[in-house]
Protein backbone atom coordinates (compact mmCIF):
# COMPACT_ATOMS: atom_id res chain seq x y z
CA UNK A 1 0.00 0.00 0.00
CA UNK A 2 1.40 3.04 -1.14
CA UNK A 3 1.08 5.02 2.75
CA UNK A 4 3.84 2.53 4.10
CA UNK A 5 6.13 2.48 1.28
CA UNK A 6 5.99 6.12 1.20
CA UNK A 7 6.90 6.44 4.84
CA UNK A 8 9.52 3.51 4.86
CA UNK A 9 10.98 5.20 2.24
CA UNK A 10 11.05 8.73 4.37
CA UNK A 11 12.50 6.71 7.72
CA UNK A 12 14.31 3.61 6.34
CA UNK A 13 14.77 1.50 9.82
CA UNK A 14 12.89 3.25 11.94
CA UNK A 15 9.54 2.80 9.83
CA UNK A 16 9.11 -0.17 11.74
CA UNK A 17 9.02 1.02 15.48
CA UNK A 18 7.67 4.39 14.63
CA UNK A 19 4.81 2.19 12.58
CA UNK A 20 3.62 0.03 15.60
CA UNK A 21 3.95 3.33 17.93
CA UNK A 22 2.03 5.48 15.91
CA UNK A 23 -0.67 2.35 15.97
CA UNK A 24 -0.80 2.64 20.09
CA UNK A 25 -2.54 4.70 22.36
CA UNK A 26 -1.43 8.38 22.38
CA UNK A 27 -0.03 10.23 25.55
CA UNK A 28 -2.26 13.04 26.78
CA UNK A 29 -2.37 15.37 29.33
CA UNK A 30 -5.17 16.85 31.46
CA UNK A 31 -6.12 20.63 31.36
CA UNK A 32 -7.72 21.69 33.80
CA UNK A 33 -8.15 25.33 34.64
CA UNK A 34 -11.03 25.25 37.56
CA UNK A 35 -13.15 22.92 39.64
CA UNK A 36 -15.88 23.23 38.43
CA UNK A 37 -14.77 23.38 34.54
CA UNK A 38 -14.51 20.84 31.97
CA UNK A 39 -10.99 19.42 31.72
CA UNK A 40 -9.62 19.01 28.55
CA UNK A 41 -6.78 16.26 27.32
CA UNK A 42 -4.16 17.57 24.49
CA UNK A 43 -0.97 15.24 23.45
CA UNK A 44 1.71 16.86 25.67
CA UNK A 45 3.81 17.25 22.35
CA UNK A 46 0.68 19.76 21.08
CA UNK A 47 1.03 21.72 24.93
CA UNK A 48 5.08 21.82 23.67
CA UNK A 49 3.91 23.19 20.99
CA UNK A 50 1.32 25.74 21.72
CA UNK A 51 4.00 26.79 24.85
CA UNK A 52 6.65 27.70 22.20
CA UNK A 53 4.53 30.68 21.09
CA UNK A 54 6.02 32.42 24.57
CA UNK A 55 2.78 34.30 24.95
CA UNK A 56 2.56 36.95 27.35
CA UNK A 57 0.15 38.86 29.30
CA UNK A 58 -0.86 41.85 27.21
CA UNK A 59 -0.16 40.31 23.83
CA UNK A 60 -2.84 39.88 20.81
CA UNK A 61 -2.46 36.52 19.78
CA UNK A 62 -3.81 34.80 16.95
CA UNK A 63 -5.19 31.19 16.87
CA UNK A 64 -5.27 30.84 12.92
CA UNK A 65 -6.77 27.60 13.15
CA UNK A 66 -7.72 26.61 16.08
CA UNK A 67 -10.28 24.00 16.39
CA UNK A 68 -11.00 22.09 18.16
CA UNK A 69 -9.42 24.11 21.06
CA UNK A 70 -6.68 22.31 23.19
CA UNK A 71 -4.07 24.94 21.71
CA UNK A 72 -6.46 28.02 22.60
CA UNK A 73 -6.84 26.88 26.44
CA UNK A 74 -3.01 26.60 26.54
CA UNK A 75 -2.59 29.99 25.00
CA UNK A 76 -5.60 31.89 27.24
CA UNK A 77 -3.88 30.34 29.88
CA UNK A 78 -0.29 32.38 29.14
CA UNK A 79 -2.50 35.40 28.62
CA UNK A 80 -4.55 35.30 32.03
CA UNK A 81 -6.74 37.30 30.85
CA UNK A 82 -5.12 40.31 29.51
CA UNK A 83 -4.58 40.77 25.86
CA UNK A 84 -6.67 39.36 23.48
CA UNK A 85 -6.89 36.01 21.79
CA UNK A 86 -8.66 34.91 18.69
CA UNK A 87 -9.30 31.94 17.69
CA UNK A 88 -10.02 31.22 14.67
CA UNK A 89 -11.71 27.99 12.49
CA UNK A 90 -13.26 28.24 9.19
CA UNK A 91 -15.28 25.52 9.53
CA UNK A 92 -18.92 25.92 11.17
CA UNK A 93 -18.78 22.60 12.70
CA UNK A 94 -15.61 22.82 14.45
CA UNK A 95 -16.12 26.42 15.76
CA UNK A 96 -19.09 25.01 17.47
CA UNK A 97 -16.71 22.39 19.62
CA UNK A 98 -14.35 25.21 20.09
CA UNK A 99 -16.60 27.37 21.29
CA UNK A 100 -17.83 24.85 23.36
CA UNK A 101 -14.52 24.25 24.47
CA UNK A 102 -13.88 28.12 25.22
CA UNK A 103 -17.03 28.10 27.19
CA UNK A 104 -16.81 25.13 29.31
CA UNK A 105 -13.05 24.89 30.54
CA UNK A 106 -12.04 28.14 30.71
CA UNK A 107 -12.45 30.73 33.99
CA UNK A 108 -15.12 33.51 32.49
CA UNK A 109 -12.57 36.08 33.11
CA UNK A 110 -10.02 34.27 30.52
CA UNK A 111 -13.06 33.94 28.26
CA UNK A 112 -14.13 37.72 28.10
CA UNK A 113 -10.99 38.44 25.75
CA UNK A 114 -11.57 35.73 23.81
CA UNK A 115 -12.72 36.17 20.23
CA UNK A 116 -14.14 33.23 18.06
CA UNK A 117 -14.36 33.76 14.06
CA UNK A 118 -14.82 31.58 10.91
CA UNK A 119 -12.73 33.65 8.35
CA UNK A 120 -10.73 32.10 5.78
CA UNK A 121 -7.07 31.80 7.23
CA UNK A 122 -5.50 33.01 3.25
CA UNK A 123 -7.18 36.05 4.14
CA UNK A 124 -5.18 37.28 7.29
CA UNK A 125 -2.65 38.67 5.35
CA UNK A 126 -4.54 40.81 3.38
CA UNK A 127 -6.64 42.49 6.01
CA UNK A 128 -4.95 41.87 8.98
CA UNK A 129 -1.91 42.70 7.86
CA UNK A 130 0.80 43.16 10.62
CA UNK A 131 -1.81 43.18 13.36
CA UNK A 132 -0.48 39.87 16.01
CA UNK A 133 2.22 39.72 18.19
CA UNK A 134 2.03 36.20 18.34
CA UNK A 135 0.18 33.51 15.72
CA UNK A 136 0.44 29.80 16.16
CA UNK A 137 -0.56 28.29 12.62
CA UNK A 138 -1.27 24.53 13.35
CA UNK A 139 -2.02 24.06 9.99
CA UNK A 140 -4.55 21.27 8.18
CA UNK A 141 -2.35 18.62 7.41
CA UNK A 142 -2.46 14.77 6.66
CA UNK A 143 -2.79 14.22 10.19
CA UNK A 144 -1.01 10.48 9.45
CA UNK A 145 -2.01 8.70 12.95
CA UNK A 146 -5.39 9.40 12.22
CA UNK A 147 -5.26 8.16 8.82
CA UNK A 148 -3.41 5.23 9.62
CA UNK A 149 -6.07 3.87 12.17
CA UNK A 150 -9.06 4.52 10.25
CA UNK A 151 -9.08 2.06 7.31
CA UNK A 152 -11.09 4.37 4.72
CA UNK A 153 -8.99 7.01 4.75
CA UNK A 154 -6.00 5.03 4.59
CA UNK A 155 -7.43 3.77 1.70
CA UNK A 156 -7.66 7.16 0.26
CA UNK A 157 -4.54 8.53 1.22
CA UNK A 158 -2.05 9.32 -1.87
CA UNK A 159 1.16 11.06 -2.21
CA UNK A 160 -0.59 14.14 -4.18
CA UNK A 161 -2.41 14.42 -0.97
CA UNK A 162 0.85 15.67 0.68
CA UNK A 163 2.26 17.35 -2.17
CA UNK A 164 -1.65 19.21 -2.42
CA UNK A 165 -1.72 20.45 1.31
CA UNK A 166 2.28 21.53 1.52
CA UNK A 167 0.88 24.13 -1.05
CA UNK A 168 -2.12 24.96 0.94
CA UNK A 169 0.00 24.87 4.36
CA UNK A 170 2.49 27.29 2.34
CA UNK A 171 -0.49 29.79 1.44
CA UNK A 172 -1.60 29.63 4.61
CA UNK A 173 2.16 30.26 6.39
CA UNK A 174 2.47 33.33 3.82
CA UNK A 175 -0.66 34.75 4.88
CA UNK A 176 0.51 34.28 8.91
CA UNK A 177 3.57 36.08 8.08
CA UNK A 178 2.41 38.99 6.88
CA UNK A 179 -0.11 39.33 9.46
CA UNK A 180 2.67 39.30 11.91
CA UNK A 181 3.73 42.49 13.85
CA UNK A 182 7.53 43.52 13.11
CA UNK A 183 9.51 41.58 16.08
CA UNK A 184 6.86 39.41 16.65
CA UNK A 185 6.45 35.48 16.86
CA UNK A 186 4.81 32.94 15.20
CA UNK A 187 4.71 28.87 15.67
CA UNK A 188 3.99 26.77 12.34
CA UNK A 189 2.80 23.41 13.27
CA UNK A 190 1.19 20.01 11.83
CA UNK A 191 0.45 16.75 13.10
CA UNK A 192 2.47 15.47 9.99
CA UNK A 193 5.03 12.68 9.38
CA UNK A 194 6.47 13.88 6.13
CA UNK A 195 9.18 16.74 5.83
CA UNK A 196 7.00 18.33 2.50
CA UNK A 197 4.77 19.54 5.32
CA UNK A 198 7.36 20.39 7.68
CA UNK A 199 10.81 21.63 7.61
CA UNK A 200 10.07 22.22 3.14
CA UNK A 201 7.21 24.68 4.16
CA UNK A 202 9.39 26.71 6.49
CA UNK A 203 12.17 26.61 4.36
CA UNK A 204 10.33 28.00 1.18
CA UNK A 205 8.31 31.12 3.42
CA UNK A 206 11.88 31.60 4.55
CA UNK A 207 13.21 31.64 0.91
CA UNK A 208 9.45 34.16 0.16
CA UNK A 209 9.89 36.46 3.04
CA UNK A 210 12.96 37.85 3.68
CA UNK A 211 11.80 39.32 6.68
CA UNK A 212 11.62 36.81 8.77
CA UNK A 213 14.08 34.73 10.51
CA UNK A 214 14.23 31.15 12.42
CA UNK A 215 13.90 31.51 16.02
CA UNK A 216 15.37 28.03 17.20
CA UNK A 217 13.52 26.11 19.94
CA UNK A 218 16.39 25.42 22.50
CA UNK A 219 14.90 23.11 25.18
CA UNK A 220 13.00 20.13 23.29
CA UNK A 221 11.21 17.20 24.88
CA UNK A 222 13.05 13.90 25.94
CA UNK A 223 13.39 12.14 22.55
CA UNK A 224 12.13 14.74 20.28
CA UNK A 225 14.13 15.29 16.98
CA UNK A 226 15.80 18.31 15.74
CA UNK A 227 15.44 19.17 12.06
CA UNK A 228 16.66 21.48 10.13
CA UNK A 229 14.07 23.73 10.84
CA UNK A 230 12.40 23.43 13.81
CA UNK A 231 11.38 20.15 15.91
CA UNK A 232 9.65 16.61 15.27
CA UNK A 233 7.76 15.06 18.24
CA UNK A 234 7.01 11.58 17.38
CA UNK A 235 5.90 8.13 19.20
CA UNK A 236 8.43 5.84 18.71
CA UNK A 237 10.94 7.83 21.05
CA UNK A 238 8.92 10.15 22.57
CA UNK A 239 6.69 7.71 25.11
CA UNK A 240 3.73 7.72 22.81
CA UNK A 241 3.41 11.16 21.85
CA UNK A 242 3.19 13.03 18.63
CA UNK A 243 3.56 13.15 15.65
CA UNK A 244 3.85 16.90 16.24
CA UNK A 245 6.34 19.45 14.22
CA UNK A 246 6.41 22.85 14.97
CA UNK A 247 9.10 25.52 14.00
CA UNK A 248 9.19 29.30 15.63
CA UNK A 249 10.09 32.04 13.41
CA UNK A 250 10.51 36.04 14.43
CA UNK A 251 9.43 39.17 11.97
CA UNK A 252 12.88 41.44 11.88
CA UNK A 253 12.16 44.60 13.70
CA UNK A 254 14.16 46.65 11.16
Amino acid sequence: MEFFDYFEGIYGDRWPALLEALKGEGCAAELRFGENLEPYFLDEASIFAAECLQVEPGMEVLDMCAAPGGKTLVLASKLQGEGSLQSNDRSPDRRLRLQHVIENSLPESWRNIIRVTGYDGMKFGLHKKESYDRILLDAPCSSDRHVLNAPQYLKEWSSKRVKRLSVEQGALLASAVDALRLGGVLVYGTCALSPLENDAVVSKILKKRPSMELDFIKDIPEGADRTECGVHILPDKAKGSGPIYCARLRKKSA
